[in-house]
């Protein structure tokens, strides 16, 4: 686990920490009993799945935790800053994520939401 404090982080009571998939797989093996090798297949596979139907242009909804979607961003003109050369910027897809009630809840401190499990 990373302890490198975050220097985009808005609170002054604690520094952020960086958790990585090792960090997670960790935590789960130990919550669930499994192997870290299967926790870690496990998670894996996850991750893969929602960059698979992302890919798909599929939307990804974990109830009161977000919604993970594909949205398309149209052609612009866009200006260099260095240069103030005007350039063309294609179209594009991008993913958007928009938070869920207990996601906010926790994260805000306001009413403590419980998992779901959905």
């Amino acid at each position: 686990m990373d302890t490198t404090p975050d220097s985009g982080s808005s609170s002054a009571s604690a520094p952020v920490v960086t958790i990585t998939k090792k960090d997670l797989v960790n935590r789960i093996a130990e919550a669930t009993g499994e192997t870290k090798v299967t926790t870690k297949v496990i998670l894996q596979l996850f991750l893969d799945e929602i960059v698979a139907e992302l890919a798909r242009g599929n939307r990804l909804e974990f109830r009161d935790f977000g919604v993970f979607e594909v949205h398309a961003r149209g052609a612009r003109r866009a200006q260099n800053p260095r240069t103030l050369e005007k350039v063309d910027v294609p179209p594009k897809r991008v993913v958007k994520f928009k938070v869920g009630r207990v996601l906010r809840d926790r994260v805000t401190g306001g009413a403590k939401g419980t998992p779901a499990g959905d």
